[in-house]
């Protein structure tokens, strides 16, 4: 039987020596070796097909959220607000209280929620950047950790936003934040009321502190994070060709904006405003590049002449925290805690 073996194994080898140079393409190139490469470009033209018809299979049949029920995404100390704004606008907000009021707050009513508002505690109203809804994960990550340090949280989805009516426009934006102002001032008591305006909220929170500025009112403090400079140029910036230049991704798709021209000029703004302001921002952000920080720090620092009045707070790059991860940083909460302190003292 060995015998058998070792000729069996001999005439295999011999026959597979023959055979090589068959399997041998004319670059040389086994045909192992081409068949990886072939099904590396099957799987990379597979890929593009996927991302070219992904947007268009999520249109026919799209995934919405139910926005009326903010315990669905983890926030039980929450109540969702359908607010009219204007004639045929209706747009949802989250009021979130804060968490030390968590277990009070359960199965409470809209009457409840008001009457909270004039607690004394701090008040935020969150803006948030130009696509998707109130329900983004980071979204709800800034709005728990405002409500952790013990303030008021009210997200508002724009109008054309989320489950909110109509079709957005820069004026409408800014009409919806000013209504909610409104709506807030007149049962907020003495409190303080603050706007945090992130990426494209950032713009709607200039715009709006201008807007009530003219009318002798203001926020008693602005927070804007990953804010540009003005709208166009938030467009066109080399650095943000991913987001924009991709549109089935972040742009064309999820954006209810993608039909509108929109300027939101903070760089303008920020020359008229005279409210204390604080700006966060990655130095990783990849959509909108932290020079527009500084430089907006220094028209905000010229404008107020101040550098108490005006804060510029940096992130740093090797974080990981890019355009929408601030909420993630540990020291956010003290920072946040004294920038609002610091608004008591001047109020």
């Amino acid at each position: 039987m060995k015998r058998r073996i070792n000729k069996f194994e001999s005439k295999s080898a011999r026959r597979l020596q023959q055979t090589g140079p068959k399997f041998k393409t004319e670059n040389g190139q086994t045909v192992s070796q081409r068949w990886v490469w072939t099904w590396t470009k099957m799987g990379f033209l597979a890929f593009c097909i996927l991302l070219v018809t992904f947007p268009l299979l999520l249109q026919l049949f799209p995934v919405s959220d139910d926005l009326s029920r903010p315990s669905d995404f983890g926030l039980n100390h929450t109540i969702n607000i359908y607010l009219n704004s204007e004639e045929g606008v209706r747009v949802g907000v989250w009021y979130t209280v804060p968490e030390h009021r968590w277990t009070e707050a359960q199965e409470k009513d809209l009457e409840w929620y008001e009457k909270a508002l004039g607690d004394g505690s701090p008040i935020f109203i969150y803006l948030h950047g130009n696509t998707g809804n109130r329900s983004a994960p980071h979204r709800i990550g800034i709005a728990n950790v405002l409500s952790a340090i013990g303030y008021h949280v009210l997200a508002l989805d724009y109008r054309g936003f989320g489950d909110s009516t109509s079709e957005p426009t820069e004026l409408g934006l800014t009409t919806d934040t000013i209504y909610l102002y409104n709506w807030v001032k007149a049962r907020s008591g003495n409190s303080l009321v603050c706007v945090w305006g992130h990426s494209l909220g950032s713009g709607v929170a200039t715009n709006t502190a201008v807007k009530l500025q003219e009318k002798g009112k203001h926020f008693d403090g602005i927070i804007l994070e990953g804010a540009f400079r003005n709208g166009q140029v938030a467009i066109e910036h080399p650095f943000t060709w991913f987001y924009w230049k991709f549109p089935y991704i972040q742009y064309y798709l999820f954006n209810p904006l993608k039909d509108n021209i929109l300027n939101l000029p903070n760089d303008d703004n920020l020359k008229k405003i005279r409210t204390p302001l604080m700006l966060l921002h990655a130095e990783d952000d990849h959509i909108v590049p932290f020079y527009m920080a500084q430089e907006l720090y220094n028209i905000a620092k010229n404008a107020q002449n101040s550098d108490e009045r005006v804060k510029l707070v940096p992130f740093n790059g090797s974080l990981g925290y890019l355009h929408n991860g601030l909420y993630k940083d540990p020291h956010l909460p003290s920072i946040i805690r004294e920038f609002v302190q610091s608004l008591s003292l001047t109020a």
